[in-house]
């Protein structure tokens, strides 16, 4: 990053993690592989971030005079935390340490007036809320100077038994994709999405950008392109991407399905 100015700038860096669903089912994403392997580096050096957790509530909506869950969440961290959980219980999600029948337990013992907009039987332990991860560290920016960050960290990959017809889309899956797929007709994937179009915010254009999907020897592999550069095949299991003065418009949705 430049600092294109002739002051020194300093800001807080957030760098958030998905949300997750207090509530799995058995095909959900492997959230202890990714929770706390955030590596981060400034200029060569080995950084620290603070590591927070937010929680997210869906407020009770009436339809049709039934009542349902809203499809938008609401921060409700201030809430848990008078409820007295802390930041252990309300990471279980994350780091299945703590069990989500506790915590909605002591959702439920809370006399805290707010949960009434959340929760929607209290003869239930069934609550839905969300779980996020959030690193943060506050970061100098020197005047016309570049400073170097590096990150790396295992993505939240989900997937589940079944690739039907209506995903096909997401993914770009063709015709030639679809002939590999597993001869008892189920299509098992894996699926990982990764945010680009932030990059669109900065100043300039990305000058160099390279993209390498690389996919298990038992797969196959489908995602969309939507830039200049060509997907080129430079190995039997790796694609790679090359654009020049990048600027992101779209994400990136990619499917590994087995054969």
């Amino acid at each position: 990053f430049k600092n294109l100015s002739n002051k020194d700038i300093t800001e807080t860096i957030l760098f958030p993690m998905p949300a997750v669903p207090s509530f799995t089912g058995s095909d959900f994403a492997d959230t202890s592989e990714t929770y706390n392997n955030f590596k981060l580096w400034v200029n060569g050096k080995p950084i620290d971030p603070e590591l927070h957790v937010r929680t997210f509530m869906y407020p009770i909506v009436v339809k049709d005079s039934d009542r349902t869950y809203a499809n938008t969440s609401v921060d409700t961290t201030e809430i848990f935390k008078s409820c007295g959980l802390n930041e252990a219980d309300m990471m279980g999600p994350w780091t299945y340490q703590v069990d989500t029948e506790y915590v909605n337990q002591r959702l439920l013992d809370c006399n805290n007036k707010a949960l009434d907009k959340f929760i929607y039987d209290r003869e239930s332990l069934y609550i839905p809320w969300d779980s996020q991860v959030i690193y943060s560290w506050e970061q100098k920016f020197k005047a016309n100077a570049t400073t170097k960050i590096k990150h790396s960290y295992t993505p939240l990959v989900g997937g589940s038994v079944h690739l039907g017809q209506e995903g096909f889309p997401n993914f770009c899956v063709d015709a030639s994709t679809q002939r590999g797929f597993h001869k008892n007709g189920s299509r098992p994937y894996h699926a990982l999405s990764y945010i680009l179009t932030t990059g669109a915010n900065w100043a300039k254009p990305i000058s160099n950008f390279k993209l390498t999907v690389e996919r298990d020897p038992n797969e196959l592999v489908s995602f969309c392109w939507k830039g200049k550069g060509k997907v080129t095949k430079v190995s039997a299991t790796t694609f790679e991407i090359k654009e020049t003065n990048f600027m992101p418009t779209h994400d990136f949705d990619v499917a590994f399905i087995m054969k």
